[in-house]
């Protein structure tokens, strides 16, 4: 059947980090509710976080359709369970996904079963077959796409915004994984002409930034990103069939103890040669709990930034950010 006469796609939206790969491969469309909200104006009336509150009201006043929402109830955001709750009333399918907190593969690979048959389709069967392989090469093969550009911009040799941009985006790849690889390979050869950063190299960890222009924040206040960690788990993340995603996906550290999530980000940040650390938090994040216990056993200069609402990063932050930089190229201490 030839482009025009198939059927397209039904879009399921995700709260936080669903395999995309079991997505495309089932023939949905995945998109993460969250990616809008940085470039919008969005001002909730009632929130506890702004990032779930926004897409909560942005589903139930129509201005995001979805055939399907999965919701993730036990995973990296605890605040996507009570407003996912409220947003499914505007939804006609609504499905709630829960990784291992202990990373067990077997309860994970139960939850993905359980997510494909929610989806009706998926990597078994003969008439699903094909479409399910060509789907998960797709996203296997942007995802390597994805880390050569990483690579390239922990080197110092791609513009940390927009390499950041394309990463953020790889927990639904947009809607097509071919075409996103294609936009991701473009990016990797424009890195050619990139002239390089100068400044301290520092990793952002934490959930991404609210505000849509940090990156830029950051270089203009002499840092040098390096390593964005939420990212990189979209990245590393993946497999062929469901074994090798339950494998690979119940290591998903945002959804694990914070002890082991600290194992990668030690390992990470040495690799890097990281010289300080951004850990940004959500107003009434539970992520923010474990700002404490980053600073006590990551053993770099540390500055904890915590946001609210989406829009551009205020002038006050710009000021800490400012004095991070000079702190971090004078070589001292730690704020």
């Amino acid at each position: 059947m030839g482009r025009r006469g198939r059927r397209k796609a039904r879009v399921a939206g995700i709260t936080a980090l669903v395999p995309p790969e079991l997505i495309y491969a089932a023939g949905w469309r995945p998109l993460d509710i969250n990616n809008w909200i940085p470039g919008s104006d969005a001002r909730p009336r009632s929130k506890l976080c702004a990032w779930t509150a926004s897409w909560r009201e942005a589903i139930l006043g129509g201005e995001l359709k979805l055939d399907a929402l999965v919701v993730v109830a036990g995973g990296d955001c605890h605040n996507a369970l009570a407003d996912g709750q409220v947003a499914a009333r505007n939804v006609g399918r609504t499905h709630y996904f829960f990784y291992p907190f202990d990373g067990d593969a077997g309860y994970m690979e139960g939850q993905l079963r359980a997510l494909e048959g929610f989806l009706g389709e998926g990597l078994r069967g003969e008439r699903a077959h094909d479409r399910a392989m060509r789907a998960l090469e797709e996203v296997a093969a942007a995802k390597r796409l994805g880390l050569r550009l990483e690579a390239l911009r922990s080197a110092g040799r791609a513009d940390p915004g927009s390499t950041f941009d394309a990463l953020i985006s790889f927990s639904d790849l947009e809607g097509d994984p071919a075409r996103f690889g294609g936009k991701v390979e473009r990016l990797i050869d424009a890195s050619r002409d990139f002239r390089g950063t100068e400044g301290p190299g520092v990793a952002l960890i934490g959930v991404p930034p609210i505000y849509r222009d940090f990156h830029r924040a950051c270089a203009e206040a002499g840092l040098r990103v390096v390593f964005d960690e939420l990212p990189y788990e979209f990245l590393r993340l993946g497999g062929h069939d469901l074994r090798s995603l339950a494998r690979s996906y119940s290591t998903y550290t945002f959804a694990r103890p914070v002890e082991f999530r600290l194992g990668l980000l030690k390992r990470e940040l040495s690799r890097r040669k990281v010289r300080g650390i951004i850990h940004y938090a959500q107003f009434t994040c539970h992520h923010l709990l474990e700002d404490g216990l980053l600073r006590e056993e990551l053993d770099l200069p540390m500055l904890t930034v915590q946001g609210d609402l989406p829009g551009r990063t205020p002038a006050q932050v710009r000021l800490r950010l400012e004095a991070f930089g000079e702190l971090l190229g004078a070589g001292k201490g730690a704020i």
